[in-house]
């Protein structure tokens, strides 16, 4: 079984940079994690995809965040980041990653992280 750990969230002011990581440990089957992805959840909102990106290396992103924040993986090293630019208040919320063995199954019911909370000041 796959287990997903996020890092490197924090408090940072608007319009800076933070880079978060997901680490995909336990039982990684190549193919199990052939989808990953990052949420993010709001206080009061419903939990939103951000981005995804498969093993080749395709990606796709969410209307909100296309062009400020950037997907990548590291199959030798099962980790996913997410690049996050020009950071907003509105950006304030718990990222989670997420996987699967194809970007419909781990949509539908993929296996979670915990989550890393990002907090951007006004």
């Amino acid at each position: 079984q796959v287990q997903l750990q996020e890092s490197g969230g924090g408090l940072v002011p608007a319009g800076a940079s933070l880079r978060l990581s997901c680490l995909a440990s336990g039982s990684v089957h190549p193919k199990a994690v052939g989808a990953m992805g990052w949420y993010r959840q709001a206080p009061g909102a419903q939990r939103e995809l951000l981005a995804t990106v498969t093993r080749a290396g395709n990606t796709n992103y969410a209307d909100s965040v296309r062009g400020r924040f950037f997907i990548s993986r590291d199959n030798a090293k099962n980790t996913i980041y997410l690049q996050m630019n020009n950071l907003k208040p509105e950006d304030t919320a718990v990222y989670y990653c997420r996987t699967g063995w194809t970007i419909a199954t781990m949509t539908s019911g993929g296996t979670w992280g915990q989550g890393t909370q990002v907090t951007v000041s006004s």
